[in-house]
């Protein structure tokens, strides 16, 4: 899976979640502070993108950016192949 299909995927879960627009979801926006994500946001979030990509996510990667997430998820990914 490349890094722009997983940030697709990154960005319609948080959209969904956070009830904003797709638009406004990007590599450098914080979660919390430029998406207004509190903690249950952020671990719904979490939740959906470990059953969506079937992956393990730990809360303690030090993520903060949208980036972020998508490099992790992806680190995962290729983690497993």
């Amino acid at each position: 899976m490349t890094k722009e299909e997983v940030l697709a995927k990154v960005q319609e879960i948080a959209a969904e979640q956070l009830d904003v627009d797709k638009e406004e979801i990007v590599l450098t926006a914080n979660i919390k502070d430029d998406l207004d994500a509190d903690s249950l946001d952020v671990f719904e979030i979490m939740n959906e993108l470990e059953d969506s990509f079937d992956i393990q996510l730990d809360a303690d990667e030090g993520i903060q950016t949208i980036g972020d997430v998508v490099d992790y998820v992806q680190k995962q990914l290729d983690a497993k192949d």
